[in-house]
């Protein structure tokens, strides 16, 4: 089964960017232009793209919205929006702006009544962020560590029906020093819900590692993977990411 590769496209200030281990000061820009950026990667191959509104998810409200609409405007792949998306509102308002999926992670955590909501009127649109250092949730732009696990957190959500659980592992992201390949299968064990991976891919060979891993989980329960300080450095190429995902 192909997995399939989110280029992502972190917007601070309106410029693409990439953080380490979360710090908003310790912030890479690599476009500022996010539409031309969007576009960029929909010609290489990729199917979706993965946007995340960095300081809407400090500001628990949509700050980037200029940007994001540009990201839209230019591609005409599927877009998965995180970021400060807390009430049905924002959630309506990015999907009938054209957003695909509307990514919950903080209120995933705080309210889980607004996903289960959320999913059972958007069915196959809503899905549900989890970030996690030292295997506990993060919220608040990973600002805040909460006492409640990962796999604890995404158990809540069996019978909601989310497209998808994106975990990532905070201490890995940005580093380019592969996944926490332990913890991302050991969650796709534990429910029925796709996993999409993130946090860490710094080669092909972090690609080739989670391809490898990913049927120690039923086959489809890992969804695919998000990369984007290896993609930008260059590192590795989409075009290779996706062939390595194909298998």
């Amino acid at each position: 089964m192909t997995l399939t590769l989110y280029p992502a496209i972190d917007l601070k200030d309106g410029a693409c960017v990439r953080l380490r281990r979360g710090e908003m000061d310790d912030a890479t820009v690599y476009s500022d232009d996010p539409g031309a950026q969007a576009q960029a990667w929909q010609s290489a191959g990729a199917a979706w793209l993965h946007v995340v509104d960095l300081n809407g998810a400090f500001a628990g409200r949509p700050v980037n919205g200029q940007a994001v609409a540009a990201i839209l405007a230019a591609a005409t792949v599927p877009v998965q929006l995180g970021g400060g998306i807390r009430d049905m509102a924002g959630i309506e308002s990015w999907l009938a702006a054209g957003v695909s999926r509307v990514i919950l992670g903080s209120a995933a955590a705080k309210n889980p009544a607004l996903v289960h909501e959320a999913c059972r009127v958007h069915p196959g649109r809503i899905a549900v962020g989890i970030d996690a250092r030292d295997g506990m949730v993060a919220t608040e732009g990973w600002a805040e560590t909460s006492t409640l696990s990962a796999s604890d957190l995404a158990r809540r959500f069996e019978d909601a029906g989310a497209a998808a659980i994106i975990f990532t592992d905070i201490g890995r992201d940005g580093m380019l020093g592969g996944l926490n390949l332990e913890l991302t299968v050991a969650l796709a064990q534990g429910i029925t819900t796709p996993v999409i991976a993130s946090g860490g891919v710094g080669s092909a060979a972090d690609l080739l590692a989670l391809r490898e891993a990913a049927p120690q989980a039923a086959p489809g329960r890992i969804d695919g993977v998000i990369v984007g300080r290896a993609l930008y450095d260059g590192r590795v190429s989409l075009a290779q990411a996706l062939d390595i995902l194909a298998g």
